[in-house]
């Protein structure tokens, strides 16, 4: 058995979640977590993401710094981590760090086209004195593939139960999708909007950073008319494989949209919100009664999972189907992202493939990230 430490910061950019793991796991989940760090992304190193989510000048300079800053910033979180635990650098085989996404646009421009999660994955390996595997998404992309997501395989090794159709929900900043099918079959993709939209909306009218369990959102009132025009954005049409991210989904985007159906400030903000938590759930719903509509659990991971509003929106969608968090199935929904990345790092020591080519498009299975030794 060996130690692995997951890192994940989502399109969200709200913190990182690391996690502890022993793999194998003990009983049917393939990894056993050991212990959890989250740390709030500093407001400064935020917004040089966010600004890095558009063009603009000096990119190559703030983006390398920007990375430096994230690997120092991960690191405090493995220190942490690695203390809470009682375990020591060298006792650790290796980090998977997912790194933080501020360009995903895949087989665009010259066919290849590219993705970008930064991370300086040397300068974590020196400083938390421990082999760092990262950039899990680019091989992928070069194959061909959308490099995401790349979940549904570890949903698969811990979930997947013969004769049964099931799905995971991750909601983080951007929602995907994991297809569980009775027969083994993997599929998934980038579903829609999460966290994101809901998160900017509430930071704009009210100053929180989030919607607290949906609380707000719970206080308004759709807009259809709204909620027609967003879900008629043609992404949601596209066939699968496909994934997004704030590329699309952003605040020009939300701003667009509400531009086509009422003069600026005419909706109660408390409407919006309530609209967007709609979109979310529905985009979702639609996808997974599309693509799998024998599906009878559906588990929630992610920060959406904690939204109370958002899971009765889920469940009213689908009455036939069980609507769970997935810690009701072994792993808490703000560690799954982080033990996928533990796992992936795993199979990249293994020399093993990460990816599903069946949910990503890619021309193959591909061996998955870049790998620093610690010294």
């Amino acid at each position: 058995m060996a130690l692995y430490v997951g890192q994940m910061s989502g399109t969200s950019m709200d913190g990182v979640d690391s996690v502890l793991v022993r793999i194998p796991g003990e009983g049917a989940l393939p990894v056993q977590v050991l212990g959890h760090d989250h740390g709030a992304m500093p407001p400064a190193l935020r917004q040089a993401l966010m600004d890095l989510n558009a063009p603009g000048a000096n990119e190559l300079h703030r983006a390398a710094l920007a990375a430096n800053a994230l690997a120092d910033w991960y690191a405090d979180s493995v220190h942490r981590l690695l203390a809470a635990a009682n375990v020591a650098p060298a006792d650790v085989r290796a980090i998977g760090a997912h790194g933080q996404t501020v360009r995903h646009r895949p087989g665009e421009f010259d066919r290849c086209g590219y993705t970008i999660q930064l991370l300086n994955g040397a300068a974590l390996a020196e400083r938390s004195g421990i082999d760092v595997a990262c950039d899990f998404r680019s091989r992928d992309v070069a194959a061909g593939g959308q490099g995401a997501p790349l979940v549904p395989a570890f949903h698969a090794a811990c979930w997947f139960r013969p004769g049964q159709d099931q799905a995971v929900l991750n909601v983080g900043g951007i929602a995907n999708l994991s297809l569980l099918r009775a027969d083994g079959g993997v599929g998934g993709f980038d579903c829609g909007p999460g966290n994101a939209l809901m998160d900017h909306w509430c930071a704009r009218h009210t100053g929180a950073g989030f919607d607290a369990e949906g609380t707000w959102a719970a206080s308004g009132q759709v807009h259809d008319s709204l909620l027609e025009q967003m879900l008629a954005e043609p992404y949601f049409a596209k066939p699968p494989p496909k994934s997004t991210g704030r590329d699309l989904f952003n605040p020009p985007w939300l701003d667009a949209m509400l531009s086509k159906v009422a003069p600026a400030g005419d909706l109660a903000p408390e409407a919006v919100q309530a609209t967007l938590t709609e979109l979310t759930a529905r985009a979702a719903c639609l996808a997974l009664q599309a693509t799998a509509p024998a599906t009878t659990r559906l588990m929630v991971c992610g920060g959406g999972a904690l939204n109370a509003h958002l899971m009765r929106r889920i469940q009213a969608h689908l009455a036939r189907c069980e609507v769970v968090s997935t810690s009701a199935v072994g792993l808490p929904p703000l560690q799954v992202e982080a033990a996928a990345f533990a796992w992936l790092a795993y199979v990249r020591v293994e020399h093993l493939p990460g990816n599903r080519p069946e949910v990503t498009g890619a021309a193959g299975s591909r061996v998955l990230g870049a790998l620093h030794p610690a010294g």
